[in-house]
């Protein structure tokens, strides 16, 4: 299994931003993922 380019905490901080109202649009382009994979 690939290993993860994100640890678990930078997860939890990019689903906070999610819950805070970002878009997924916004944090996938920001992070650099695909929304699909958001």
């Amino acid at each position: 299994m690939k290993k993860s380019k994100y640890s678990p905490q930078q997860i939890a901080k990019i689903l906070k931003e999610f819950d805070n109202g970002k878009t997924a649009a916004e944090i996938s382009r920001e992070y650099k993922i695909s929304a699909a994979a958001f």
